[in-house]
């Protein structure tokens, strides 16, 4: 069968973990940059077509493709490391250890930022003749979206602070059921459905994820969003970042690394 239940894949789980955290700092960082940049390929793909259609629902039906590519190839998010390299600690994997989970961590967020970056400066080079035009309405909304999601956060004060948060633990909530949700199936069509439903929600319900940002919030700077460095740090990536943490591993890693782990297939160590 295509579909395996919880109790035989969670090993594979903590598996992925422990292959991520001894993977070579040239693969972490080649694979977290193209993971950046696809997803954010994706995001301009997606706020394209909600601006061209009128519909957001639309953008966020399609904006799924860029993270099932990038999953396919083996490429890593942050949002995806998250949630599955501490459970190689957890699991007590021989050698794996609190300093090497967080270098893993870095890395990943390092190459993010990289791959998304760049797509955010050949975006906005396209967009506007290589700067020599004004922006056109998707770079003009973009920009907008940039201003919203910093300053309009930052006027709740700690209220702003936090609801970003929140909305950061909702979105790993969601993209690591389709981390996960890839694991249940062994056909590269259940894998895209098992990823589509939960990546899906998050864009439409305007959650907030760490990559996406990185790609979305320079964009807006390149295309004349007013706001600061600081302001898109402190007033989104930052409690993004923490958002994406907590919400990922504790609504996801833990809860099924603790309830199926038991019932899972044991590896093999000898």
């Amino acid at each position: 069968m295509s579909y395996l239940q919880p109790n035989d894949f969670v090993t594979k789980m903590v598996d992925a973990g422990e292959s991520k955290v001894y993977m070579s700092t040239k693969d972490t960082l080649i694979r977290a940059f193209m993971a950046g940049a696809i997803l954010g390929l994706a995001a301009a793909f997606a706020i394209t077509v909600a601006i061209q259609t009128g519909s957001l629902l639309v953008g966020a039906m399609l904006f799924p493709v860029g993270f099932i590519m990038l999953y396919l190839m083996g490429f890593d998010l942050l949002t995806g490391v998250f949630v599955l390299v501490p459970l190689a600690l957890l699991d007590k994997r021989p050698g794996v250890t609190v300093n090497q989970v967080l270098r893993n961590w870095g890395l990943v967020f390092l190459g993010n930022f990289a791959g998304a970056l760049v797509v955010a400066v050949m975006m906005s080079f396209i967009l506007t003749y290589g700067y020599s035009i004004d922006p056109d309405i998707i770079g003009d909304k973009i920009a907008s979206v940039g201003e919203e999601r910093t300053l309009g956060y930052k006027e709740h004060g700690i209220a702003g602070w936090l609801t970003i948060f929140v909305r950061g633990m909702l979105c790993n909530w969601m993209v690591s059921m389709g981390v996960v949700g890839a694991m249940v199936s062994s056909s590269v069509s259940g894998k895209a459905i098992a990823m589509w439903m939960p990546i899906m929600l998050f864009f439409y319900m305007g959650f907030e994820h760490s990559v996406v940002n990185m790609f979305l919030f320079p964009f807006s700077m390149i295309m004349g969003g007013d706001f600061t460095v600081v302001d898109y740090l402190i007033w989104n990536e930052i409690p993004t970042v923490l958002g994406n943490l907590i919400g990922g591993l504790a609504f996801t890693g833990l809860t099924l690394y603790s309830t199926h782990v038991k019932t899972g297939p044991k590896r093999d160590l000898k």
